[in-house]
């Protein structure tokens, strides 16, 4: 029990004042576990599908790939698979104020606070969601392919591989391994921006690198990746527009925001096409979240260059970031190359 409560708190998954919710982070991530068995295991079994086992094999490859190349950690993480029978692990509640993007933000033991809380059962997720509906709040209920515990699940067999994201293409599989296995390298108590940009710069650097000899797939990722940066720009652009507007008047916000969102959704199917439905639901938790992944990932590229393209160099000078504030961590990211790092835009409030 000791091991498991452990682990639900590594997860992120589990509010300080709500015992349900150890229980139900306890229970599902224990249910993971016992549903994923050794790779090697499904490899041998003749049952195994064969797409599924071609699957198994590059994930191999490219989890091996993550500590050979990218100085990420060395342990039995990725080395397990599971079957959920659902497309989605854990959904992650999201919420902000109408008129800000102060993400509300839920605080875990050990691993600090972070602006999101995840639930394993999809109407319990709905049902608190509408609860903070109730008070005010513009809430998110998004659907998650992944989470990391942060290492604390080697106890346990490791962080497994899933059928919510084994099939992806090839450089969007090799980018959330990266990416979850970058959560166990570094992380930020505190610091949900600073967490989700450095695994996602990692992810952007080392899926480019582990396809450099695949020019197909190779071609593919960037394909998809361009469509998401004409999202993002998007999406960036009605951040600043909404954030001048918060800060505009009072009396004329709620109307200059529906202004806002308006055109924004008119001008999604010409410039973010694939991502009309992301705009048709956007709200202020939706824009929060996301300038989580994005904001700063710049950033951490140029520290990336600047430490020469070395990974090891790259992943201590974050680490030095850490114990630093919020602040700090912004400031000491601009004086070493990143002069548009924006200070903390995107405030935290419990």
């Amino acid at each position: 029990m000791r091991v498991l409560l452990v682990a639900a708190a590594a997860l992120a998954l589990s509010g300080c004042s709500a015992v349900g919710h150890w229980g139900q982070a306890a229970g599902g991530h224990l249910g993971i576990v016992r549903a994923a068995k050794p790779v090697d295991a499904w490899l041998a079994d003749p049952a195994t599908p064969t797409e599924l086992a071609e699957r198994l094999r590059l994930s191999q490859q490219i989890r091996d790939y993550a500590s050979s190349h990218l100085a990420l950690p060395d342990n039995n993480s990725y080395r397990r698979y599971a079957d959920l029978g659902r497309a989605a692990v854990v959904w992650n509640i999201v919420a902000a104020p109408a008129l800000s993007f102060d993400l509300k933000t839920w605080c875990y033991p050990m691993m600090g606070c972070a602006g999101y809380q995840g639930w394993f059962n999809l109407d319990e997720a709905r049902r608190r969601a509408d609860l903070l509906k109730a008070e005010g709040w513009e809430v998110q209920v998004q659907p998650i392919p992944a989470y990391s515990t942060l290492g604390w699940s080697r106890w346990l067999g490791g962080d497994p591989l899933l059928n919510t994201f084994i099939r992806y293409p090839e450089g969007e599989l090799a980018a959330m391994i990266f990416h979850e296995l970058s959560h166990q390298r570094v992380y930020a108590g505190d610091d949900t921006g600073f967490n989700e940009a450095y695994a996602t710069a990692v992810e952007q650097i080392g899926a480019r690198q582990w396809l450099a000899g695949r020019p197909e797939a190779l071609a593919a990722f960037e394909t998809g990746r361009a469509r998401r940066a004409r999202f993002l720009a998007l999406a960036r652009e009605g951040r600043e527009r909404l954030r001048a507007v918060y800060a505009g008047p009072a009396e004329s916000r709620a109307a200059a925001k529906a202004a806002v969102m308006a055109e924004l959704r008119e001008r999604a199917p010409r410039e973010a096409p694939g991502y009309e439905a992301w705009f048709q639901r956007a709200n202020n938790a939706s824009f929060a979240i996301l300038s989580a992944y994005d904001e700063l990932v710049p950033a951490f590229m140029r520290l990336y260059e600047r430490e020469g393209r070395d990974w090891v160099k790259f992943h201590a000078a974050v680490e030095r970031l850490v114990p630093l504030s919020r602040e700090e961590r912004r400031a000491t990211l601009r004086s070493q190359g990143g002069s548009d790092v924006p200070d903390p835009a995107t405030r935290t409030t419990q």
